[in-house]
């Protein structure tokens, strides 16, 4: 609960108008609830809904300019409705709304997944409380599920719709090139030689499965009753898609900072991956590599890729903030973290990944 706050008034939304919606759509709810903003997120707007007897989800797009085919709530409800019955560990749907009449745009409302999400500090009595030896096996946890993920049939989950299949890779590496260039503003750089890096040393699909596109503690929603604690769900599938596995992988280790990396990637560490007894981003990439069956070939790409991906998402948030679109102040140093991204990314490809 410690990231629920006071909605923002610039997040508002008429509250009544979504009591009445969810009644027509046969949701039991009865009264007003309790609102609160889940404020750990940087891209769409999450809300918990509160009655005595139950608690709900609501999701929507954030307000302001948005890339292309981003936010799209039918198609983030449509994928996790799918995917629930062959991967447990998502929400239950419960209905989605796309007439803008009710609070001006798209929205989508689920079941509320209990337990404990981890955040840039573990808290108290369960980071803090566990061995070297637990904080490992809990890691290993959370690795082996986005393996079962990249294993889900893509068929029996009748997903065969969720993305274009084959030239993946190529695909990512032009968009999120587009999308950067179209948010830089001026006081961020260009990223324009990783761009050209990117370009020329694109790798073929490994294979293509569903994948996240997201993954991260961050997302991973945790039961600690047990000796170490158990993934129980999956939150934020905005961006799922079919795709090369080793690209969602490398999105994932963009954010895994590790206790010995230097003070820029400690300075923008969310979750708590630096603890004792978390794997290094190799042991990561080895252990993932060898439960899917996959070699460990041309890694150094899908790093780089991952950081550069991670540096346009930021920078479209920037932009939003930096137009005031936005006013959320977690947003003021974002372009910041674009360049120390830029760093990373010139320095990795320098070294040749060392």
């Amino acid at each position: 609960m410690s990231d629920l706050a006071e909605v923002r008034d610039e997040d508002a939304f008429d509250v009544a108008a979504v009591v009445g919606w969810l009644r027509a759509e046969g949701v039991d709810v009865d009264g007003v609830p309790q609102v609160q903003q889940f404020s750990g997120g940087a891209s769409n707007l999450t809300y918990l809904l509160s009655w005595p007897d139950r608690e709900l989800v609501l999701r929507r797009p954030p307000v302001g300019r948005k890339a292309r085919g981003a936010h799209d709530m039918r198609r983030e409800f449509l994928v996790q409705q799918r995917l629930r019955p062959v991967f447990p560990y998502l929400a239950e749907m419960l209905a989605c709304c796309t007439d803008s009449a009710v609070i001006g745009s798209d929205f989508y409302v689920m079941q509320r997944l209990a337990g404990t999400i981890l955040r840039a500090d573990a808290p108290v009595g369960l980071g803090l409380g566990l061995s070297e030896t637990q904080v490992r096996h809990l890691c290993l946890r959370t690795v082996d599920t986005l393996v079962a993920l990249h294993q889900v049939d893509v068929a029996s989950a009748g997903l065969d719709d969720l993305g274009k299949g084959a030239g993946y890779v190529a695909r990512q590496v032009a968009g999120w090139t587009e999308r950067y260039r179209a948010a830089k503003t001026a006081d961020v750089p260009d990223l324009e030689s990783t761009v050209a890096w990117l370009a020329a040393n694109q790798p073929a699909d490994v294979r293509i499965c569903v994948i996240h596109n997201d993954f991260r503690f961050d997302n991973v929603v945790l039961d600690p009753s047990d000796g170490v604690p158990r993934v129980v769900g999956v939150l934020d599938w905005e961006m799922a898609t079919l795709g090369d596995p080793l690209m969602d992988l490398g999105g994932s280790m963009a954010y895994w900072v590790q206790a010995d990396d230097d003070e820029t990637m400690r300075g923008l560490r969310r979750q708590p991956t630096d603890l004792p007894g978390m794997l290094t981003r190799q042991e990561v990439v080895d252990h993932y590599c060898a439960r899917m069956g996959l070699p460990v070939q041309s890694w150094l790409f899908y790093e780089v890729f991952g950081l550069f991906r991670l540096a346009a998402i930021i920078q479209q948030i920037y932009y939003r903030y930096s137009a005031g679109q936005t006013h959320n102040p977690a947003f003021r140093d974002f372009g910041v973290a674009v360049g120390l991204l830029d760093q990373r990314c010139r320095r990795l490809i320098s070294a040749g990944g060392r």
